[in-house]
């Protein structure tokens, strides 16, 4: 499991950091909407080695098989792999190369607030939360941690729609999943 899991979690990260060090430059020529959704379209197309390297285990390890349980486990650490690679890359970028990311977030935010016709009260209230989550974020394990964050949920849930779609009974002919054309010889006769 260690080999498949570290080649499918590396090259996934991999995938992860290329994307992300691809797409950032865009990042401040498209509105944060549109962002988001690159982002987190960049992030499932990493974790696509999930799937790929469940399937592999199954196939070329496991002998065909593999229940619910241990292809999840091994969609997880992929993930945990993968979302490694993503937070590092992130950590460099942000303190080596864009210091004043949170900056120019957190401004852009309060622009928002100011523009949405709230009470001063209110655009006082979440301009203070937003000054102190972005003094928080630079604190680099609080940056670290919420980084993780991002991309860890997208990875767990295609860990746990891969375990699914990827099970397969132990035994010859059981289980729900069996494939066309699949079947179990008895006798001599194929079902």
């Amino acid at each position: 499991m260690k080999k498949t899991v570290l080649t499918f979690g590396v090259v996934g990260g991999l995938i992860a950091s290329a994307l992300m060090l691809s797409t950032l430059p865009l990042e401040h020529r498209i509105s944060s909407e549109r962002a988001l959704i690159l982002g987190y379209t960049t992030i499932v197309a990493s974790f696509l080695m999930v799937y790929f390297g469940i399937r592999s285990y199954r196939n070329k390890v496991s002998g065909g098989r593999i229940t619910f349980g241990r292809a999840f486990v091994v969609g997880l650490l992929i993930s945990l792999i993968t979302c490694v690679f993503y937070v590092a890359t992130w950590e460099v970028m942000y303190f080596g190369f864009m210091p004043d990311f949170m900056t120019k977030y957190t401004a852009a935010q309060i622009a928002k607030v100011k523009a949405s016709g709230a009470s001063a009260a209110v655009i006082q209230e979440k301009t203070a939360a937003l000054q102190r989550a972005a003094a928080a974020y630079n604190n680099p394990l609080v940056n670290m941690a919420q980084t993780f964050l991002e991309p860890f949920p997208v990875g767990l849930l295609i860990a746990l729609l891969s375990a699914a779609a990827l099970r397969k009974a132990s035994a010859k002919g059981q289980g729900p999943r069996a494939e066309e054309g699949e079947g179990t010889r008895e006798e001599g006769v194929q079902v």
